[in-house]
């Protein structure tokens, strides 16, 4: 053999046989024989599932063009539709087939795409697992398959061997999500007259005994890892299970967003390790007990100890990235005499009476433990930087009670009133803080004992922040520390240890950002910049013309079916609920612009990456733009899939600041698109409306919906609320009046409520959507009823024309 000249050639008939050689080195090429290179007046192409090119070795599905390349199947243009593609003016044929390519140019076969298959989240190659059996002496062939998107069957024949042992052998050569569930063993597999392994002709597998064995196995935490790892989950998903499967997804059993950001802080915190170390993301793609402890006594196993942050001591320094956009934001895109970012938090006494003096004192506990409630910020024209000083104001601080209502209209008018107030805060002295008793005046009149020492049944406690000094992560931290100090008396006390926002903002300057300016570059590159989203507006602004914060707004809530499907397409997918939102609303811009592909808009990130952070107040909130390159042919589940990833990429690089992506691109600020298209999730935690204080209840305001401020051109956000027995999932379009009349609005979320039920309704009038084949194209944003409306016009009855027949 070692004499002979060995050519291994490759390709499929629908390239007239043969399109790639190698003449195979007999010597050293027996573990791992190339198929070589493209012969003459052949291309071959390699391209990942989103039919962009994959880079050296990098896994992809072979497409081959050139002169042998077929015209197309015989009376099946369906199938010839799916099998060729036109790329450079040239047709190409996929072949299937998943290859790389190495270093020297030469592909490799790795198996075939249609035996790739995603399950529990994990992608996986059944020919791997059909490989691994292989390698035992007594099988002869076998075949692994995905039954009911739930289980792996492995098919084997051979007659010297049980289930046992080839569980043993799998347990102990296969990863646990590639070991199959069920074995199936036969005499012979059944074969079709090609000679191959009949696929249709294989017996259903008995799950009744096996899976019950198999489950009650791999359920339980199988060590005292597994067991901490679940206490974890326990804690954070306030549960009072005994037991969750240790191969169940996070998202399966209540897990949302926040929740998943919370556990990886806890997990930071037990197992002492940074972002640096392990990144949220593969713990986001592998969401389930045993894949998080896999991955955290990797952590353990390199014992790589993360740098701190510390109190820094000072009273001066630096504004953060974030504060340095609030600031400009508001001088440029808004008048000054209307308020944005006044953020108001309403409370109403609903049980008891509170004390002032105490109200008063657990106030200046709590201004003084947060130094950012009374910090300044001022733009200083000798270095051109903006500084932020700390200010003792909290000393003198005092609750206002100038105004009273008489009715729910006065009080809403009062709301909003200080929601737009300009002068409300001043940054250059530090009052970012504001609180404020709204006494009612009924009540008032009606009860003599009644005094401004009191807090009575009816009154309002009514609290504000500047933006610049808060973000919504912050309102949950200043409601539980007022809650505390007030319930304990509690004295503010001098030489706090603790971080500060003012040595985050400085921490954060002296990070390494080289990394992250590449991948924001990448992300961008040939983004058009001039571009602007096609929207239905009714009218047009100029771009020098200032916004007026006025807004059109509509909301819509989900039936509990819908929402659970939503949330139950998310658990099976394993992408949060954020991520499925924001797919959604892709696919809908995606129509209602008319085809527009190339997609940028601006997403609203935590942006608290360290566990030091996650209990100091501050703005910390980054807004980024997340593009995508959308391709019409993509199924939903495959949108789903690219903007799974493309989230978990920018998720490593949330903390680079927005003004420093624009000036890499040296663009300017005033007049970027995405900035005005907004995406957020919000999930509400349980009782944050409420706040429970000594003998005494408050319970939060709802604020009329045509109060709220404009921030944005257009705006989706998304609200989830699990502790409400209906509606749970809600959406709102809040949308510059400037821009869209109320009914342009209304219709658009209209448009977007039928997305919804064309993914996720139960109805079986409804015609589902097939998310795994139908392309995302195929979504229909016209009404029923306009569609009805469509049919009347074109088959009304016309007067002068005869509708009785003859013999009637």
């Amino acid at each position: 053999m070692t004499n002979c000249i060995v050519w291994n050639l490759y390709g499929p008939a629908e390239a007239t046989i043969d399109c790639t050689v190698y003449n195979v080195n007999v010597k050293n090429d027996t573990q791992n024989i190339s198929i070589g290179t493209p012969l003459c007046n052949y291309r071959c192409i390699i391209m990942n599932q989103y039919l962009q090119s994959s880079v050296t070795n990098q896994e992809g599905e072979l497409f081959v063009g050139g002169v042998g390349v077929f015209a197309g199947y015989f009376g099946r243009d369906d199938l010839t539709a799916n099998a060729l593609i036109e790329i450079d003016g040239q047709l190409f044929y996929r072949t299937g087939d998943l290859v790389r390519m190495d270093n020297n140019g030469l592909l490799h076969y790795q198996g075939r795409r249609d035996h790739q298959i995603k399950l529990h989240g994990q992608r996986i190659e059944l020919g791997e697992i059909e490989r691994c059996l292989l390698n035992i002496t007594s099988i002869s062939a076998c075949v692994v398959m995905k039954w009911n998107d739930d289980y792996l069957v492995a098919y084997v024949q051979s007659s010297h061997i049980n289930e046992e042992q080839l569980r043993e052998h799998c347990q102990s050569h296969l990863p646990q999500h590639m070991i199959p569930s069920i074995f199936v063993i036969l005499d012979k597999l059944p074969l079709n007259q090609n000679g191959k392994v009949d696929r249709k002709q294989l017996p259903s597998p008995d799950f009744s005994l096996s899976t019950l064995l198999s489950s009650e196995k791999s359920d339980t935490p199988l060590n005292q890892f597994e067991e901490r790892i679940h206490t974890i989950w326990c804690q954070v998903l306030h549960s009072n299970e005994n037991q969750i499967s240790r191969t169940t997804s996070f998202f399966s059993v209540g897990g949302h967003s926040l929740l998943f950001i919370e556990l990886y802080h806890h997990y930071q915190s037990v197992f002492n390790f940074d972002a640096h170390t392990l990144s949220i993301a593969p713990l986001l793609q592998q969401p389930t007990i045993f894949q998080h402890s896999q991955l955290l006594q990797t952590v353990i196993i390199n014992n790589m100890k993360p740098t701190q942050w510390h109190t820094l001591h000072i009273n001066e320094g630096i504004a953060s990235f974030a504060q340095e956009r609030i600031f400009l934001d508001e001088q440029v895109r808004f008048s000054s005499d209307i308020a944005i970012y006044n953020e108001l938090f309403t409370l109403q006494v609903v049980q008891g009476s509170l004390s002032l003096d105490r109200l008063s004192q657990a106030l200046r506990y709590v201004l003084n433990k947060h130094k950012i409630l009374r910090t300044s910020l001022i733009f200083s024209n000798d270095d051109g930087v903006l500084k932020q000083c700390i200010t003792d104001i909290h000393r003198t601080f005092t609750i206002t009670m100038n105004q009273t209502f008489e009715n729910e209209n006065e009080l809403q008018d009062i709301i909003y009133q200080t929601t737009i107030n300009p002068n409300l805060f001043d940054l250059s002295t530090g009052d970012v803080f504001h609180a404020e008793i709204l006494k009612h005046q009924i009540a008032l009149d009606g009860n003599e004992n009644n005094s401004n020492e009191s807090i009575m049944n009816c009154d309002v406690l009514l609290i504000a922040f500047h933006h610049a000094a808060s973000d919504r992560a912050s309102s949950s931290i200043f409601f539980n520390d007022l809650c505390l100090a007030y319930n304990t008396n509690a004295v503010s006390i001098e030489g706090d240890e603790s971080l500060q926002y003012i040595d985050y903002s400085i921490h954060e300057h002296l990070i390494d950002m080289t990394t992250s300016r590449e991948f924001w570059y990448l992300q961008l590159e040939e983004y058009n910049w001039e571009s602007r989203l096609l929207l239905p507006v009714d009218r047009h602004r100029m771009s020098n013309d200032h916004r007026s914060s006025s807004a059109s707004i509509t909301q819509i809530s989900f039936d509990n079916d819908i929402s659970q499907s939503f949330l139950d397409y998310a658990s099976i997918h394993h992408v949060t609920p954020f991520q499925l939102g924001l797919t959604i609303l892709y696919a809908f811009l995606f129509k209602l612009t008319h085809g527009e592909n190339d997609l940028c808009i601006s997403c609203l990130n935590a942006n608290r990456y360290k566990t030091e952070l996650q209990n100091i107040m501050g703005m910390f909130v980054s807004t980024l733009p997340y593009r995508i390159q959308l391709d019409p042919h993509w199924s939903f589940d495959d949108l789903v899939e690219y903007v799974r990833e493309n989230c978990l990429s920018i998720l490593e690089h949330s903390h680079y600041p927005l003004q420093h992506i624009l000036a890499n691109v040296h663009t300017d600020q005033s007049n970027i698109s995405f900035l005005e298209a907004i995406y957020d999730f919000i999930t509400i935690s349980s009782h944050s409306d409420e706040l429970s204080l000594v003998d005494s209840s408050l319970k939060q305001v709802s604020f009329e919906q045509s109060f709220e401020v404009a921030k944005f051109d257009f705006m989706l956000t998304f609200i989830y609320n699990p502790i409400l027995e209906n509606n749970r999932l809600a959406f709102r379009f809040t949308c510059s009046h400037d821009l869209f009349d109320e009914i342009t609005v209304t219709q658009i979320g209209r448009r977007l409520e039928y997305c919804f039920q064309q993914l996720f309704s139960t109805n079986e009038n409804m015609d589902r959507m097939n998310t795994c084949f139908a392309s995302v194209s195929k979504f229909d944003l016209i009404l029923p009823e306009e569609t009805q409306e469509m049919e009347d016009a074109i088959f009304c009855r016309q007067s002068h024309i005869m509708n009785e027949g003859m013999f009637s």
